[in-house]
């Protein structure tokens, strides 16, 4: 079952996927490195197949439900 989210709400990194996928326009497969676990972002909107648009300091990619909780 898939976590729902808020726009604009505060989100945390809480595992590391395999790799992670920009939110451009024309997205980008990233290290899973870039972003680290514990880190906190910013959900911009919500994808198709339970994916998040998530804006962190290094910038926004796209995570799904999974590696992501709400923080309190």
């Amino acid at each position: 079952m898939s976590k729902e989210f808020s726009i604009g709400s505060k989100v945390r990194l809480v595992a590391s996927p395999p790799y992670v996928k920009t939110a451009d326009s024309m997205p980008n497969l990233r290290s899973p490195d870039v972003i680290q676990i514990g880190e906190e972002g910013i959900v911009i909107n919500r994808r198709p197949g339970g994916y998040w648009g998530v804006r962190f300091s290094q910038g926004a990619f796209l995570l799904d439900s999974q590696y992501i909780e709400s923080v309190e």
